[in-house]
């Protein structure tokens, strides 16, 4: 199980700020920047339940307070497919209706891929917009982290952004896999990478296409999963403009049996290499991924249970309170869960938007870490 959360100030440029408005928040669960403060992100990530409580953080150390290297946040994107499904064609499928989801979940519509859309096109889409809105050409990138779930290619999909892109110096393209923490992990890394190993310009993509993945006749999970990518792009910047103060990170494996979507053996393969019983199970029986499973109850409960936990050890760290938070973002849509006691009451944050000028977002699902 895993929840990740973060301060976050991309540091743009005065001369493009007019460009930007407030945070919006699409329902396949991606932000999209239009008004940004400028002075800090912060990135915490805990996977697990309750038992990272009691566990000293490894993160107390990693990240020093004061550092010669910074890094800053200096351009967004954003992409999604064009088909959009409805509440109402939902309950074309399955016994629903618009009302029972939006109550419950807060989606009212979220975007699927079809034609010939993908997740490298989509992140391709969103990448170039992070370039763009930092005025940095793709061949000036050192490093693409695709942070993702469903690749397209076994061996990983960051390679083919890079391609896409037409990064001509071949820099460094790896994937990261966290599941919804996995943009938060991305942004960590950027800022490792940047501090220790001289990266200057990193680029960050989130993407998922989990609509691949899901039994659109299991009600308890087709109304909440949908397709889309944001990108950033870190870059390395002086100390004393640093933007990430700490992070904390945790995991547990136990989280698993309430949300995965684990191998399955798609057909019986006999064995062929003789009958004295020493090449029975070969070859290997092919395999597939599994649709999503998930125990929503038990999600609900972790989240409500651990996100105040790992907010509170954020703050501290960072060094701040919650009277030093301007906007709260949960990687949830749904007000009544945003506002519940639980969940924000008992992490001491405010519901509702000030002038300060920290951004702490905070992103919670399970994996199978």
């Amino acid at each position: 199980m895993a929840n990740a959360s973060g301060f976050i100030s991309p540091s743009f440029p005065t001369l493009r700020r007019s460009n930007l408005s407030p945070f919006s928040l699409s329902r396949s669960g991606f932000c999209s920047f239009k008004r940004i403060s400028n002075k800090v992100f912060r990135c915490s990530a805990v996977e697990g339940v309750e038992k990272h409580a009691s566990i000293p953080s490894p993160s107390e150390s990693r990240i020093p307070r004061r550092v010669t290297q910074g890094c800053k946040l200096v351009g967004c994107g954003s992409a999604v497919p064009s088909l959009m499904i409805s509440n109402d064609d939902l309950s074309n499928i399955v016994e629903t209706n618009d009302e029972w989801i939006s109550v419950r979940t807060g989606i009212r519509n979220r975007r699927v891929l079809s034609g010939k859309d993908s997740l490298t096109g989509l992140a391709e889409e969103a990448a170039r917009r992070a370039l763009q809105m930092a005025q940095v050409e793709p061949d000036d990138v050192d490093l693409i982290l695709m942070c993702t779930s469903t690749p397209e290619d076994l061996f990983g999909s960051a390679p083919q952004i890079q391609r896409a892109l037409g990064c001509k110096r071949n820099p460094l393209a790896y994937d990261i896999t966290a599941a919804c923490s996995g943009f938060v992990l991305g942004l960590l890394s950027a800022a490792c990478h940047i501090r220790g190993g001289g990266f200057k310009n990193v680029l960050v993509i989130g993407a998922d296409t989990l609509s691949r993945y899901v039994d659109w006749t299991d009600r308890g999970t087709c109304i909440l999963f949908g397709d889309a990518a944001g990108a950033v792009l870190v870059q390395a910047c002086d100390g004393s403009d640093d933007g990430l103060f700490g992070f904390d990170f945790h995991s547990d494996g136990d989280g698993q049996k309430h949300l995965n979507a684990t191998m399955r053996e798609e057909n019986e393969t006999e064995g062929v290499l003789g009958t004295n019983g020493s090449a029975v199970d070969f070859p290997p029986k092919r395999s597939a991924y599994s649709c999503i499973q998930m125990n929503g109850k038990e999600v609900f409960r972790f989240a409500v249970r651990c996100v105040p936990q790992t907010i509170e050890s954020a703050l501290e760290k960072a060094g701040l309170t919650s009277s030093n938070i301007d906007w709260l973002l949960l990687h949830q849509v749904i007000n009544n869960i945003l506002v519940d006691e639980n969940y924000i009451g008992n992490a001491k944050m405010p519901s509702t938007q000030t002038s300060r000028k920290t951004i702490y977002a905070v992103f919670c699902s399970q994996s199978k870490n």
